[in-house]
């Protein structure tokens, strides 16, 4: 088995200001939109690294969900400039989108198939080193061996995986989350209470990856609810700590099928695109339940339950208590509990459910979940997603 985490974390207020320590003589800055321009710190990572002395060229305008034209886009811009270091902030999509990117960039002849087959990237750093400054609190993607990036032509999202992407350096700075909008508070927060609750039950967790998670699930139960209702509060810098300590986690031990069925229901729906926080935190609690048919699993969620003090006459009870609160986040948090209070048309559901729920099955997340599934299972797990409906077994 292999741990593998970034050399170096800088954590703590203004910690930004490490970008100075980098060396090299060419740094490329990737980013989304504009709001990390309209903040400031698109302008402070800028001059940070222009006082370390590199010559400093950004790539901004990456969208939501990046898209496969826009990682070949940058890639390009990279060959033109030819940085030795790739510094990506934003939310997850800017560095997602930019671990991609360096694949590219090193090896201009790869396929984008060929990395999608997992733990198939050929050996990076031959050219750039990658820093990553996370601007939201959810992804973890600063500390993880997994970057997404979707196909719109085929409504999916394709998760990358290889410990070659794992950043070089990760500044994880609170100062720069304090003016999160609340929806996305609530949808990266969930996102990282998925990973962390399906890193602890996945079949690769291990004595490593245990603590991490367990340590992160408590803080986000803790502390996610008063980073939504307050930006400058205590909770806010915690959070974005929970969700580096998650991604820790999951990058070691794998995620589960709450993140398989959102990869493959994002960008498939006429009625508008499931942010993916959003679609882990109405997924989970339905697959928390059907996972706790299987003996193993339902012990780990009872320690989980009994981690945050929820109490029970057995692991069952302990179980559905663990459910009952990720519900109540969801309802303080103003996430919908169902795709169909989300928006999504019940005819067009059905109509594309065996295409999704097949897709789902095959997801890379799906292999490391506890319990086994099949097309099936998923369809039935997926219709009560949709209804908010306990699974029949």
């Amino acid at each position: 088995m292999r741990f593998t985490l970034p050399r170096d974390l800088y954590f703590g207020s203004g910690s930004i200001a490490e970008l100075k320590t980098l060396k090299g003589s060419k740094a490329i800055v990737v980013t989304g939109g504009h709001s990390m321009k309209a903040s400031g710190f698109l302008d402070k990572t800028v001059k940070a690294l222009e006082e370390a002395g590199m010559e400093v060229q950004v790539f901004d305008g990456v969208e939501p969900d990046p898209s496969i034209d826009t990682v070949m886009r940058g890639a390009a811009a990279m060959t033109k400039f030819g940085p030795d270091w790739i510094v990506a902030i934003g939310g997850g999509s800017p560095i997602d989108a930019a671990k991609a990117m360096w694949a590219f960039y090193e090896y201009p002849d790869t396929t984008f198939e060929a990395l999608c087959t997992p733990f198939n990237f050929p050996k990076l750093r031959t050219k750039a080193h990658f820093c990553a400054i996370p601007s939201t609190s959810g992804t973890a993607t600063e500390v993880t061996a997994f970057s997404v990036i979707t196909d719109y032509k085929k409504g999916i999202k394709y998760p990358l995986a290889d410990f070659e992407i794992t950043p070089d350096v990760a500044i994880v700075d609170p100062d720069i989350v304090r003016g999160l909008p609340r929806v996305q508070v609530a949808y990266t927060g969930m996102d990282a209470m998925t990973h962390a609750i399906e890193a602890y039950v996945s079949t690769l967790h291990n004595d490593f990856t245990d603590p991490l998670a367990l340590k992160a699930i408590k803080m986000i139960n803790t502390y996610l609810v008063d980073s939504y209702n307050n930006p400058q509060g205590k909770g806010r810098e915690e959070m974005h700590y929970a969700q580096c300590l998650a991604g820790m986690a999951f990058s070691n031990a794998l995620l589960g099928i709450t993140h398989s069925m959102a990869h493959k229901t994002g960008a498939v729906f006429s009625t508008g695109h499931i942010p993916h926080g959003c679609a882990n935190a109405m997924y989970l609690p339905h697959v928390v339940e059907y996972n706790a048919n299987n003996k193993e699993a339902l012990e780990r969620y009872a320690q989980i339950a009994q981690a945050l003090g929820i109490e029970g006459k057995d692991a069952h009870e302990q179980v559905q208590g663990l459910i009952n609160r990720l519900h109540e986040l969801n309802t303080l948090l103003g996430i919908p509990h169902s795709m169909k209070e989300f928006g999504v048309k019940e005819e067009e559901f059905n109509e594309k459910l065996p295409t999704f729920a097949h897709n789902a099955v095959l997801d890379a997340c799906t292999g490391s979940n506890p319990n086994p599934i099949d097309d099936e299972k998923m369809a039935d797990l997926f219709r009560c997603c949709y209804e908010n409906k306990p699974y029949q077994f």
